[in-house]
């Protein structure tokens, strides 16, 4: 991307590291300071849609939504104006911080942009026999966990496949979680929308909640947080949807698919130019050995949650 627009450089570009997914980079200019981002093109699970996502970037930075103002985008790169926060840890968030999440949803949500005929989402893996089978003979160091776990993905799997979404299918940013958010006066910004999309409304619902709600772990759950995003949504103008397991498919369903996208680039074994470095991707499989398991487990208590 020709970043010249942007005035002229004051420095050279410096990567900002924490990416799960894509590189981030600082540019400072005589014009102000730039968010650079270069996704990644190397195998990436999806297909991003950026001319659509910055068409709704710019309704929602024009409506108010506390983000980044979107200003350049290209089949590779995005550009922001850069914000000064405060990271959100992954801690639950104060109640106050939730409720607020909560009604910026409900703004989102009722944002009138158009967007292209929601595609048929794909089914969930079943190789998950034969990963495992491939970490054992390039001696994986997490090569047994994922044997052993085998079952619970598959189960996983079927759960995805299965499970009912009840609806309203909503426009939304689809991944408003802590490393996505920063804090500026207590208040927050929101990130990162590079994934927007159309998604069942009690999915983005129960994804964010939980996020806020909880540390790394799930012996941290705070139900008050949990329930303050909710508030604030219907606060904001908001109909929730039904309860039910619904509610978490999305994020076990995408927890599943990134795991196994980072269990594949460790099975490579390729630094790829682009993208989480393997040292990161390794990181992630072994939190997702562990993590997902019990999040899948915890289902009938998390359903408790919306009672």
């Amino acid at each position: 991307m020709d970043l010249s627009d942007l005035g002229a450089p004051i420095g050279p570009m410096i990567r900002v590291h924490g990416g799960f997914a894509n590189r981030m980079y600082r540019l400072d200019t005589d014009q102000g300071s730039f968010a650079v981002k270069e996704l990644n093109l190397f195998d990436r699970r999806w297909t991003y849609r950026l001319d659509d996502v910055f068409r709704f970037e710019r309704a929602a930075f024009a409506a108010g939504i506390p983000m980044p103002e979107p200003i350049l985008a290209s089949h590779s790169t995005l550009v922001h104006r850069w914000v000064e926060g405060e990271k959100v840890p992954e801690a639950p968030v104060p109640a106050a911080y939730a409720f607020e999440i909560g009604e910026v949803l409900a703004r989102i949500h009722a944002l009138d942009v158009a967007w292209p005929r929601r595609p048929v989402e794909d089914h969930p893996s079943r190789d998950w026999s034969e990963l495992a089978a491939r970490a054992s003979a390039t001696g994986q160091p997490w090569a047994d966990e994922l044997a052993s776990q085998v079952g619970t993905f598959l189960a996983i799997a079927h759960f995805v496949d299965t499970c009912e979404r009840p609806g309203p299918v909503v426009l939304t940013h689809r991944d408003i979680q802590p490393w996505n958010l920063l804090a500026r006066e207590g208040r927050p910004v929101v990130l990162d929308w590079e994934l927007s999309g159309m998604l069942d409304l009690s999915g983005e619902l129960g994804s964010t909640a939980l996020g806020l709600a909880k540390g790394p772990g799930f012996d941290d759950l705070r139900a008050p947080i949990f329930r303050s995003v909710l508030d604030g949504y219907a606060a904001g103008g908001g109909a929730l949807p039904p309860p039910g397991p619904s509610w978490f498919v999305f994020m076990i369903g995408g927890w599943l698919g990134h795991l196994r996208w980072n269990i594949l680039r460790c099975l490579a074994a390729v630094e790829a130019g682009t993208g989480p470095s393997l040292a990161l991707s390794h990181e992630s499989v072994r939190k997702g050995l562990s993590g997902l398991p019990d999040l899948f487990g915890r289902l009938p208590e998390l359903e408790m949650l919306l009672m």
